[in-house]
């Protein structure tokens, strides 16, 4: 529960921001009547999202289970790469990001009212695509426990996401969302590792790749995955008390790669000298220069 927790937390707050920064640039520069047909592009992106988390979820259940393992274990790795263009991306671009979408509405403002819809639509349905696609891989590691509870956390992060985007942009509450992108991205790294492991096992189930049998370590007795610990461990980090070696050497492969590169970008990022905002009066505008 707390990894998909996590992952709608962070990623409701960056579409919320998102949300925020291109609502209060259309307000400040007298373009109210933008909003409407803002809100309009964002309702697709949601419905679109959500209809993509159902067809995940409900599609494969009529295939053989060697036909789910491999769409399974397929998907799980797509979901992880693109988290980790994700993850990457927050960590170098963040700083730029109020400017970029402020540019990207001027140029919608000069069409028509279609190009206000598609800005809407497409802002916030990079983030619901790739969200569900994550959510269910993370879900899916952990159906043991069934998707109620991971659904019921998702929506609670992304809940207290929205609740802070609020706080943030009316000037109620300073968050440093450097830090916050920071830390949330280091651990989304090891929730990602344990979702690209389980998505190679899925694999070996299918016989796609080989090795099903062949164990790393095998702590079973010493971890039972009916103990509390045990489904700790396993709704964090997928962590599975028998691992085989290729699922091992994927975990750690992912992790000693991403991981350097991700806190290498992260302190790039801090380090570039920013440009206070024109309007650094407006909430939106004090928030999002610190992302």
């Amino acid at each position: 529960m707390f990894q998909t927790f996590l992952i709608g937390l962070r990623e409701g707050l960056e579409a919320a921001l998102i949300v925020a920064i291109l609502i209060g640039y259309l307000k400040r520069t007298g373009q109210r009547y933008a909003v409407r047909r803002l809100w309009m592009g964002i309702a697709v992106a949601i419905a679109i999202s959500l209809a993509f988390g159902a067809l995940l979820t409900f599609g494969p259940s009529t295939l053989t289970f060697e036909a789910q393992e491999i769409i399974g274990g397929t998907l799980s790795i797509v979901a992880v790469g693109f988290v980790t263009w994700m993850i990457f991306w927050m960590a170098s671009a963040s700083r730029g990001l109020k400017r970029e979408l402020e540019s990207r509405a001027d140029v919608a403002l000069k069409g028509s009212a279609v190009g206000l819809i598609l800005l809407g639509a497409f802002a916030v349905g990079r983030e619901g695509l790739e969200t569900a696609l994550f959510l269910w891989a993370a879900t899916r590691a952990n159906a043991g426990g069934g998707i109620f509870a991971p659904t019921l956390a998702a929506l609670g992060g992304i809940l207290v996401a929205i609740a802070l985007a609020w706080l943030i942009t009316r000037g109620l509450l300073k968050l440093n969302l450097s830090t916050f992108f920071r830390w949330t991205g280091g651990f989304l790294v090891l929730i990602a590792a344990g979702v690209l492991a389980y998505g190679f096992h899925d694999l070996q189930e299918a016989g796609v790749l080989p090795g099903l049998n062949s164990l790393a370590f095998d702590v079973s007795e010493q971890i039972p995955p009916t103990s509390w610990y045990g489904v700790l461990l396993k709704g964090v980090f997928n962590f599975s008390p028998a691992t085989t070696w290729l699922e091992f050497g994927v975990w750690w492969v992912y992790v000693l790669t991403v991981m350097p590169i991700f806190i290498a970008r992260s302190r790039s990022a801090k380090r570039k000298p920013t440009t206070p905002p024109a309007a650094s009066s407006a909430p939106v505008a004090s928030s999002s220069a610190s992302a």
